[in-house]
Order: structure tokens, then sequence, then C-alpha cells
């Protein structure tokens, strides 16, 4: 479980510095300049999420269960889980009406992500794991909504066509991860 814990400290804690820290992160890449910047948070990253894969993992082998699962939460999680696809493809897709609407849509879906797995799933390394990102992304998205008050953003173009490609694009990733990816890389088959 140290593992998990170090992992989650690493991982959620560079992606914590604009929360958290905002000036000082500026302050940083002024001085570091934004390549190193930007390469020293992707080596703490990345050490960070193989921590996180690594202590789930070893966790998962001696499951600490805390309460019964409710039934029909996975069916409840797969639905959120479709959401959060079609959010995190609304993050990359330009000119498509949710970014331009809701504006940080990846953090919205890894919002739904989390509560979807935290529905689903019932171990203290579940709890730890998607209740860590859960709370990370609700403080994230206030940040990044406070952001937007004090300094607007200018409105974002959108298209139906580009809505509509980010549609496909997400249900398909779900699709894909829901009946493959999902059960080849984590062992749990959560469709079918």
């Amino acid at each position: 479980m140290s593992y998990l814990i170090l992992g989650l400290v690493l991982f959620l804690g560079v992606h914590s510095v604009r929360i958290a820290a905002d000036g000082w992160r500026s302050a940083q890449i002024a001085r570091l300049g934004e390549n190193a910047w930007k390469g020293l948070y992707s080596l703490v990253s990345i050490a960070g999420f193989a921590l996180i894969i690594w202590g789930y993992g070893q966790a998962r082998l001696a499951p600490q269960v805390l309460w019964a699962t409710p039934k029909g939460m996975a069916h409840l999680a797969s639905l959120l889980t479709l959401i959060a696809f079609v959010l995190l493809a609304a993050a990359y897709v330009p000119r498509n009406h949710l970014k331009a609407r809701l504006r940080h849509p990846m953090i919205l879906g890894v919002k739904l992500w989390a509560l979807a797995h935290l529905l689903a799933n019932n171990t203290l390394a579940d709890l730890l794991l998607f209740g860590a990102f859960l709370l990370w992304a609700v403080l994230d998205f206030r940040a990044a909504r406070q952001r937007d008050r004090a300094n607007p953003p200018a409105p974002l173009p959108a298209s139906a066509a580009s809505t509509g490609a980010t549609v496909i694009i997400g249900l398909a990733a779900w699709a894909g991860f829901a009946f493959w990816a999902h059960a080849a890389w984590i062992g749990v088959r959560p469709i079918g």
C-alpha cells in the first residue's frame, strides 16, 4: 500500500502545483525554462504513475474489503465512464462544443471516472486510488474555474462536425477499453 500512496503523492502532487502554488510554478518556469520544467514535471509524473500501478497491483493481491458494493453499480460505472471518455476526447478534438462550453472537459472526465470506480469497487486500495483522483479533480476544477473568472478566456469556436467527431471518438475509445483493454491491462472485465 505504501507504493500506491507514494505514487499518488508524486503524481497528484506534481499535478497540484498549479492548484496550490501557481505563483511558485510560474517562478520555476521562469528560472528553469519551460522545457526543463516540462521535463522535470514529466519525470516526476512518470515515476508517480509507475508507483501507482505497482502499488495498486500489489494491494489487489490482498484486498481489504471495506463495504458491500450495491447491485447495479457496475452498470452505472459503465455509463459514467462512457461519458468520461467523451469528455476526455473533448479535451483534444479541436472546435467542439463540449470544450467550448465546459472549458475543462478532461478534469470533468477524471471526476466521472474516479466516481464511477468508487461506486463499483469496494477495497481500501480503490478508496485511496479513486478517492484521491476524485478529490484532486474537484480541487483542480475549482482552481481552473477561479482562474477563468479572474482572467476570462476568449470564446472558443465550435462546430457540429467537431462535436460529432468528439462523441464518436469518445464512444469508440470507451468501447475499446471496456470490451478489451480493461481486461487485458488491468485483469478485470467491466462488461460481459
